[in-house]
């Protein structure tokens, strides 16, 4: 049986919430998400690595993902173009997920144009199904995806940290509040 596979975790505060930072001993980032769902990480894990198939444990030291993501949230909207992602998924997940890297920090797009931009027209509601599985959430900007019709539609961290998001990387000043409610 092959050993699982050793993943580093550490949880950093942000403006909108504390996020989770999940990385393997090679430097590659795993996942991100939010501490209040790390159930729903462990479960997409176990999707992408089997059951038994990893281990969680605390990083021994600060990550240069942490310190990426740290920047990002104080404003250096581009520290974290470049952090080497490996993950699981179909490879149809990471066609999706390497498309949506490819989107402009402060830009969005519909789930119909990602869908055309992967050479898939027709594959909208797979696209937005796999936009919804992505394990490394502001890395890998599955909350630049809007609706067709320009409406902000779902996002695991919550409409509200959806349109901070959008609107940190559109700030031209001030850091955005985040707004209450959806």
């Amino acid at each position: 049986m092959a050993e699982p596979l050793r993943l580093l975790t550490e949880e950093m505060p942000t403006p909108i919430g504390d996020l989770v930072v999940v990385s393997d001993e090679a430097g590659h980032l795993r996942a991100v998400d939010w501490v209040e769902d790390m159930a729903g990480m462990e479960r997409l894990l176990s999707r992408h690595y089997g059951a038994g198939g990893f281990v969680l444990r605390p990083a021994p030291g600060r990550t240069a993902h942490r310190e990426a993501l740290e920047a990002y949230f104080a404003g250096d909207l581009h520290a974290i173009d470049d952090l080497p992602t490996a993950t699981g998924g179909s490879p149809f997940q990471r066609q999706v997920w390497q498309a949506l890297r490819r989107i402009p920090c402060g830009e969005t797009i519909s789930y119909a144009t990602l869908a055309r931009r992967i050479g898939r027209p027709a594959a909208v509601r797979a696209v937005g199904l796999a936009n919804g599985a992505n394990p490394i959430a502001i890395v890998v900007p599955c909350h630049r995806v809007i609706g067709a019709d320009g409406s902000l539609t779902g996002y695991g961290g919550g409409l509200p940290r959806k349109r901070w998001l959008l609107a940190h990387e559109s700030w031209r000043g001030t850091a955005p509040e985040l707004p209450l409610g959806d």
